[in-house]
């Protein structure tokens, strides 16, 4: 048995910039917080995985001062999960409006794995309504049905620790030498490898900077046939795609790391 497992966010979709961003800064406007990250500063910020551990890394003694906010460990816990639920809120709305279109070939991969046979899954630090929104969107409420949604805090060690990716293996029933992983950005790459597994990197304005040498493929998209050819970054077995990834350049892929 053979599966594809995605990381959400820049993999799906476009999400950090377009998404993730806006509702941030949302909620921060909306509790009167001192803070609107610019796409610089979010870009930063996006080295710690997580929404809530981006939030509480604001915390410091100054911003809790200039914010009003309490200095007690419990106390501060229970703002973050107001900001988090009222991010999440803002995010959900703006992935099901259909602002947050999915990445090229996200679909059509989808659709030759799922016709194959394999196990569909995604991973993500990000909280499973916004991870659920996004997925629908991007492949139908129907093919996402057949997905496992890893999501938030399932596991307590976030990426890059493997945990997430561990917890899938033993969830979907597979080896490790039979699952693929289509990752975006530094932490995941090295979520997925440690984890032991085949991993291709779809790069996206953020991550495009970030060292993807653990990665079999590293390419700006999966592509479609008939639209932009694809960019390939790194190819370190030869696979070779041109215009796009398709499901035989996973297997090859696959092959490749035995």
């Amino acid at each position: 048995m053979t599966a594809l497992v995605f990381d959400c966010d820049g993999v799906l979709a476009d999400t950090e910039r377009y998404g993730h961003l806006p509702a941030f800064n949302q909620t921060f406007r909306e509790f009167a917080l001192p803070m609107q990250w610019s796409e610089e500063a979010y870009g930063a910020a996006l080295g710690i995985g997580g929404d809530k551990e981006r939030m509480r890394a604001l915390l410091t003694p100054e911003f809790v001062a200039q914010a009003g906010l309490p200095t007690d460990p419990d106390g501060q816990a229970a703002e973050i999960a107001k900001w988090h639920a009222r991010k999440t809120e803002l995010y959900v709305e703006l992935a099901r409006t259909g602002r947050l279109p999915p990445r090229p070939g996200i679909a059509r991969i989808v659709a030759e794995a799922s016709a194959a046979g394999w196990r569909l899954a995604v991973c993500s630090t990000s909280a499973e309504p916004s991870v659920r929104a996004i997925l629908e969107h991007a492949v139908g409420a129907e093919t996402a049905d057949r997905f496992l949604v890893l999501a938030g805090d399932v596991v307590p060690a976030k990426k890059p620790a493997p945990d997430i990716y561990l917890l899938a293996l033993e969830r979907l029933g597979v080896a490790t030498t039979e699952c693929v992983v289509i990752e975006d950005s530094r932490n995941g790459l090295l979520a997925a490898t440690r984890a032991g597994l085949t991993t291709v990197v779809t790069v996206n304005g953020y991550t495009r900077g970030e060292d993807a040498s653990e990665a079999t493929l590293v390419v700006t998209s999966l592509g479609d046939p008939e639209s932009q050819p694809i960019e390939v970054l790194a190819d370190r077995h030869g696979i070779s795609p041109r215009d796009y990834v398709s499901l035989s350049h996973l297997k090859a892929c696959l092959h490749a790391n035995v």
